[in-house]
């Protein structure tokens, strides 16, 4: 139940953040969006800092979990699996960034309050493709580390692209293809 009331907290947390952005929030704006007390507020979380980072932590383990889904989706051929974990990633930067113009910043791996949340998750999705890449081998003179962090930079570079969702298909096909050294087809 302590876990729902956290939820319902986190929830008022990121409808405070889409009206006001991080800055402009108050424990009072949380409480006030939730029709509690601000000391009620402080039974689930220590400060709207703390508040903040469960947010962006909530929010990137969802998505993890999408992408270790698509990773392990052993039906899939590896480039789809690669595709899969990429898109998610790319999903998660496309629905913060047109959610409000404040929301982008639980995406900032340089903010103090995020920054530890966003690297990690990206260090997660490193190991995931590292794996994918292992596992499928990769072509010759390519490290699967390196393939990794090479599919990376493709959905960072393409976050903020017009129709991004749409390319990242013939992309991610493009450099699975170079980088499994494998004729590739993409949907």
């Amino acid at each position: 139940m302590a876990t729902d009331r956290l939820d319902e907290v986190l929830d008022a947390t990121y409808d405070c953040l889409t009206r006001y952005g991080v800055r402009r929030t108050t424990m009072d704006d949380i409480a006030t969006t939730m029709g509690m007390s601000r000391s009620a507020v402080y039974q689930y979380v220590r400060s709207k800092d703390d508040a903040f980072r469960q947010l962006a932590g909530r929010l990137h383990d969802e998505v993890l979990v999408r992408a270790r889904q698509a990773a392990a989706d052993q039906d899939a051929p590896y480039t789809e699996r690669i595709r899969g974990v990429l898109a998610v990633k790319l999903d998660l930067v496309l629905e913060l960034s047109t959610a409000s113009p404040h929301t982008a910043e639980l995406l900032d791996a340089e903010a103090r309050l995020f920054g530890g949340v966003c690297t990690a998750f990206t260090a997660a999705l490193r190991r995931l493709l590292i794996g994918l890449f292992t596992e499928t081998g990769t072509a010759e003179g390519v490290d699967p580390a390196e393939a990794a962090d090479i599919a990376i930079a493709l959905v960072i570079g393409m976050e903020n692209m017009p129709d991004a969702r749409r390319l990242l298909g013939p992309a991610s096909g493009a450099l699975t293809a170079g980088l499994l050294g494998a004729t590739v087809v993409v949907r």
